[in-house]
């Protein structure tokens, strides 16, 4: 099979890493990928908006499997396109149609969604231009912390938790007039917050059957003690110790299973992964939000522990042959660290040459996020650099292998939290 990858960060580089070990793989590209996928696959400079050209390349390649790493050309509409053209329909294609992409791309329609089908989430309210002084007075209202979500999609960073009414009030302004996030705040959701422990929880499905892929803790704040700015994810932890078996079962009976039921109730033909992030409130889960794709550093410890062939798994799913798919998980616990950018998640530099990719244990797994390969050189090319991901029988061995890797490798700016997983030892 011939395979095309959309999308350029960690989490594509795990894709294209276990895809690549798949005796069904032939050739392997991946647009516009990175300086780790360079090394395992094909990269092509293609645009994730232009479908057209997207179109043209797999028809041109005989691509057999088109999987899209990241939202911004689902929420577009790119399975849709494949699917109205007659050669393109062709293709097995993993990534929701753009009514199902709605689920990330409007946290106002998700939120509603989930409202509809019954599916445990924190109360919220939506204001926009034409109700920000009921926003306002709504704030006034509420008990602290208040969530702001920005609507659209916002790289991860739409969010924001504070516990001052003044300055939840000004950043309500700038998200809304201020277009603090673009577009993507036009509308805000003032959410009630819920205290507890976070989880994300990755679905794959063919629109019928399912597949629930080990559970995973993302690290969002900057700042260690997670303080700080928000940002795209500072590392991941999967198992998650308290994501038992009774747990992730209220998972899949109240929200696994109403949110599938849901799509189908809605006429939406859902082919591809649904992450949702879920918060533990006293042993009982909530919906945080849904995303259409895998998480982003949670694939760099989800993917290492699958021992089937995942491209395998990929195109039963394409196929709706789902159920006919087996999945084998390695019981070892991962741990990735990411490495960013001085300065990230606001300004950063780019093109900082880096080094020490030789010195690291040839067992843990360096998933490029922001690099790129020029004059032989690995450079620095986004805010998030690397995640290092290690598989050990102990969370603090697999901790232990990553940390020593991420001392290793080197370059100017380097900045990495020193406190991934140590609130679940």
């Amino acid at each position: 099979m011939n395979i095309l990858i959309l999308g350029s960060g960690g989490r594509e580089h795990a894709f294209a890493w276990k895809i690549a070990q798949s005796p069904l793989c032939s050739q392997l590209f991946v647009a516009a990928g990175n300086a780790g996928t360079a090394q395992i696959a094909q990269n092509v400079n293609l645009s994730l908006s232009d479908f057209e050209k997207i179109g043209s390349f797999c028809l041109k390649n005989n691509i057999n499997l088109v999987l899209v790493g990241t939202e911004t050309p689902l929420v577009e509409g790119i399975a849709d396109y494949f699917q109205a053209d007659a050669n393109l329909s062709k293709i097995q294609f993993i990534g929701a149609v753009k009514a199902g992409a709605r689920l990330e791309g409007s946290k106002d329609f998700s939120k509603d969604f989930m409202l509809k089908y019954g599916i445990p989430t924190a109360a919220s309210r939506t204001f926009d231009h034409t109700n920000l002084a009921e926003g306002l007075a709504y704030i006034e209202s509420q008990p602290t912390p208040i969530v702001l979500k920005a609507d659209g999609l916002a790289a991860g960073k739409g969010v924001i938790i504070t516990e001052d009414i003044t300055e939840a009030k000004q950043l309500l302004i700038e998200m809304i007039e201020g277009a603090k996030f673009g577009s993507a705040s036009a509308k805000v959701l003032i959410e009630q917050f819920l205290s507890g422990i976070e989880l994300s929880v990755f679905v794959l499905t063919d629109g019928v059957s399912y597949l629930i892929l080990p559970s995973a803790k993302d690290y969002k704040r900057i700042g260690e003690g997670d303080t700080g700015l928000n940002t795209g994810g500072m590392g991941a932890v999967s198992p998650v110790p308290f994501a038992n078996q009774a747990f992730m079962y209220k998972i899949e009976q109240h929200i696994v299973k109403p949110t599938l039921k849901g799509l189908q109730s809605e006429n939406i033909d859902y082919v591809g992964f649904i992450f949702i992030g879920i918060m533990n409130v006293d042993g009982e889960p909530y919906v945080i939000e849904y995303n259409v794709r895998m998480g982003d550093p949670e694939t760099e410890v989800v993917i290492p522990r699958i021992k089937s062939d995942f491209l395998e798994i990929l195109s039963l799913t394409a196929q709706k042959r789902l159920a006919e798919a087996k999945m084998e998980i390695d019981e070892r616990t991962a741990t990735t660290v990411m490495l960013v950018s001085g300065g990230y998640p606001e300004d950063f530099e780019k093109g900082k040459v880096m080094t020490g990719f030789e010195k690291i244990d040839s067992e843990v797994l360096a998933f490029h996020a922001g690099t790129v390969l020029k004059d032989g050189k690995i450079l620095t090319a986004g805010g998030r650099v690397l995640a290092l991901t290690s598989l050990a029988d102990s969370l603090e061995s697999a901790l232990e292998k990553s940390y020593k890797a991420a001392q290793l490798i080197s370059y100017e700016g380097k900045y990495y939290r020193n406190d991934i997983g140590k609130d679940l030892g």
